[in-house]
């Protein structure tokens, strides 16, 4: 049973994580410096270190759930506590490195361990594999997400809507596929395609982690499975150029900080949820698509912006799921095994349809 949940990170998707949880449980925010927020947060909130084990295991043990809204690299320890005080544990994490970790801590753990719980990886997958069920023999999954400034300018076509730490790393990083029946590392920044979304043009490219777990989950029944980034036209070449003619794979904290700096936080931005699967039913290869364009929405009175109500409903509505029983109360979670119509029914996956 989950009454109280602890929320770590407070940033704009931290935040409408604890907003949106409050309205059913009993949350409590913890961040280092207490935010600065023009209204009331309908939360306690406390300031403190996840860095300290001591304080961490005391908090953590105190609830029955803990939600990590911190950079990927902040997670393991935060997801050991977890395990060893038997709280279920959520996150928003694409690195792969850091699920592979969580998994193994998931074989011998009391309650749910949760990782990449927000948008890719998280609801995309779920998207992909409902779109895939129907099929007697599955020929292939594509999934696509962008997102982007509502207004780009600039040949970069880009500004800054969540962690610059989570894209560089998303970047640089080689991400996994399907090919040809074939599971792969391909890659990052290639394979570029062009995308028409509703009279618009666009482009999309490999980045790591957005699968998440899908690739061992199909490996063997589909002859193609991936998934890209979706930008706008010319962003690709130039963060190319960066990453790899400039060598600035190999110092990402400068490639963020340069970053941050030319392409600033902007609050009208626009989420791109796109996916496709190709099967064969009843003798017959049919095609199912999926596509969803999200705007910054107002919540109780506030407005947030696309990329952070799109991923904090995601992980919330899992939380759902596992407080209402219609997922396992221990175990690691795939998010491809994850109903999407149990979702969408649940109090905050409804912010989706």
């Amino acid at each position: 049973m989950i009454k109280n949940v602890l929320t770590l990170g407070l940033g704009k998707v931290g935040t409408l994580v604890g907003v949106l949880l409050s309205k059913q449980f009993e949350v409590t925010g913890m961040d280092k410096t207490k935010p600065h927020y023009p209204y009331a947060l309908p939360f306690n909130v406390i300031t403190g270190d996840v860095a300290d084990v001591e304080l961490m295991t005391k908090l953590i043990s105190e609830h029955d759930a803990v939600v990590s809204a911190l950079p990927y690299f902040l997670n393991k320890t935060i997801a050991l506590i977890a395990q060893q005080q038997g709280c279920h544990y959520f996150d928003l994490t694409e690195d792969v490195e850091t699920t592979t970790y969580i998994r193994g801590l998931s074989e011998t753990a009391t309650s749910v361990m949760a990782p990449q719980c927000g948008l890719a990886p998280g609801i995309i997958g779920i998207i992909g594999a409902h779109l895939s069920k129907e099929f007697e023999k599955i020929r292939s999954i594509e999934m696509r997400v962008g997102a982007l400034p509502k207004y780009p300018n600039g040949e970069m076509g880009y500004s800054f809507t969540w962690s610059a730490t989570g894209v560089v790393n998303e970047y640089i990083n080689d991400a996994e596929a399907i090919h040809d029946g074939k599971r792969k590392q391909v890659i990052s920044l290639q394979g570029k395609e062009s995308i028409n979304i509703e009279g618009a043009a666009y482009e999309a490219f490999y980045t790591s982690g957005g699968l998440g777990t899908m690739c061992e989950t199909y490996d063997g029944k589909v002859d193609k499975l991936d998934y890209k980034t979706i930008r706008y036209p010319g962003h690709c070449y130039l963060m190319n150029f960066l990453i790899h003619e400039l060598h600035m794979k190999n110092d990402k904290a400068q490639l963020e900080n340069i970053l941050k700096n030319a392409k600033p936080v902007v609050e009208e931005d626009v989420v791109l949820i796109y996916a496709v699967s190709e099967g064969w039913k009843d003798g017959e290869l049919k095609r199912n698509e999926f596509y969803k364009s999200c705007k910054p929405i107002d919540i109780d009175g506030q407005s947030w912006r696309a990329i952070s109500w799109t991923t904090a409903a995601s992980l919330v509505a899992v939380i759902e799921m596992v407080a209402n029983g219609s997922l396992p109360s221990k175990g690691f979670i795939k998010q491809e095994e994850i109903s999407l119509e149990a979702l969408l029914n649940t109090k905050t996956g409804s912010l989706f349809k």
